[in-house]
């Protein structure tokens, strides 16, 4: 080694392309099922046919794609310049389901608001980013720790064949039904065998190989899927070989100011939730974000989301099922998930390719699942555990915080008397742990002697 060179960061370091690939390609087929879920959800509601629909999935690879090497590269004041793929937020389905659903706003109003949403979301950035002097690790880990309970609930539907109901168009009403194939024993024999590779790999094999376990254990899983008849390829001869995604392809967009407004409210808690996957992010890969860190990541989930109503799809956020592939294989290089939004951007040219990467059953997505968000659950522990104790403040907001972070999972009906507009806070047990704990820490900790500062030392 050349003592002179100035060390490389993990998260900066280039990988050769072909790890670059390699590495990316598991990012993708993790994230693929939700990308192309809430065009499915949408694209019903707007009663779409099956080449629109199939238009929006395309937009919304392209736009993920785009976003998330803006998201990991970095430009200007945007990007927080770590590992991190954006996606589109599921937070804000239940306001563009009444948004498209109403016919005097339909597919143009709902992509103005978007659009109005977008620049809201940019202008609040700055101000938002500032909350991180009110995340010390007595917070951020108790953040962290219910991101990856809330997210691992996603994992185990997964691995039980995918959510227990399933939305159903009946007499043009979006209904949810039973899913008859949950939790088959099949499905979780499936999801068991995708784990049992990973770790095998995580054990066994070094380097390269125990850095892709992921992608191996999805391989053997969907090989053996396909040699049993249980993978669905239906559209793949239909799909065209090369398309270009269209911007605006539903007319020029509208904008309604009360319907951007409560688009806006929802961006609003998301960009709390934005900060706790952001701190996880940088726990793992050593480089913890500061206030400016923050802004960046928040101004492209703003630019992002008015990139999404422009190239019709739907508002992005920093994507939390990625974010444990990075604790699994070890791979902190940013560079990985700017390759893996290339790879997004050519499924989304060639949707041949997108389809066959949506052809792997949820199943068999589960068996990494739970791995992954099992890790990023780990990854607050590890945090919390070298908080101070001794001051048992620090006990109560632990204790309070993820008792109310977990309400949404366990008890889904509990603030079911609450106004229908705040259901994306009282959903979302991510936002509702990181107010509390920030509340909770303000109450017990910020007028004390100030014991331990309320920054972290080392900020990008």
């Amino acid at each position: 080694m050349n003592p002179d060179k100035p060390a490389v960061h993990p998260a900066d370091e280039v990988l050769p392309v072909w790890e670059l690939l390699i590495f990316g390609l598991q990012h993708v087929l993790i994230m693929y099922a939700g990308a192309i879920a809430v065009p499915l959800i949408i694209g019903g509601v707007l009663g779409l046919p099956k080449e629109q629909i199939a238009l929006l999935i395309n937009c919304d690879l392209f736009a993920c794609g785009v976003i998330s090497i803006l998201q990991s590269v970095g430009f200007w004041k945007f990007g927080v310049r770590l590992p991190v793929m954006m996606g589109v937020t599921f937070a804000t389905v239940p306001s563009m389901i009444i948004l498209a659903g109403d016919p005097e706003i339909g597919a143009r109003g709902l992509y103005g608001s978007i659009i109005g949403a977008g620049i809201v979301t940019m202008i609040l950035a700055p101000f938002v980013g500032k909350l991180i002097r009110f995340f010390p690790p007595v917070v951020t880990g108790t953040v962290i720790a219910v991101t990856g309970l809330t997210v691992l609930r996603i994992g185990i539907n997964w691995a039980a064949g995918g959510n227990p109901t399933i939305k159903k168009m009946v007499d043009g009403v979006l209904l949810d039904v039973p899913n008859p194939n949950y939790g088959a024993p099949e499905n979780l024999l499936f999801a068991l065998l995708v784990l049992v590779v990973i770790l095998l790999l995580a054990k066994f094999a070094k380097g390269f190989w125990a850095n892709i376990s992921v992608l191996v254990g999805l391989l053997v899983g969907f090989v053996l899927a396909w040699m049993t008849g249980r993978v669905d390829l239906a559209g793949l001869r239909q799909a065209a070989w090369f398309e270009l995604v269209e911007p605006l392809a539903f007319g020029w967009p509208t904008f309604h100011p009360w319907a951007i407004l409560s688009l806006s409210i929802v961006m609003l808690i998301v960009m709390v939730e934005t900060i706790g996957l952001l701190l996880a992010v940088g726990e793992m890969v050593g480089r913890r974000p500061g206030p400016e860190g923050i802004t960046r990541g928040l101004l492209v989930d703003g630019l992002g989301t008015v990139f999404g109503g422009i190239f019709n799809t739907f508002p992005y956020v920093s994507f939390s099922q990625n974010i444990g592939l990075v604790g699994v294989t070890g791979i902190k290089s940013r560079w990985v998930c700017a390759m893996a939004g290339a790879i997004l951007i050519v499924f989304a040219l060639f949707p041949k390719l997108g389809i066959i990467a949506a052809s792997i059953p949820t199943y068999v997505l589960g068996g990494a699942g739970i791995v992954m968000f099992g890790m990023v659950c780990a990854t607050g522990i590890k945090i919390l555990s070298d908080v101070d104790y001794r001051n048992q403040h620090n006990l109560f907001i632990v204790a309070i915080s993820v008792g109310i972070g977990l309400i949404p999972m366990i008890a889904p009906s509990f603030f079911g008397h609450f106004p229908k507009s705040l259901t994306p806070l009282t959903h979302s047990g991510i936002a509702l742990s990181a107010i509390v704990s920030m509340l909770l820490n303000f109450y017990f900790n910020h007028f004390r002697a100030r014991r331990a500062p309320l920054t972290a030392p080392a900020e990008v």
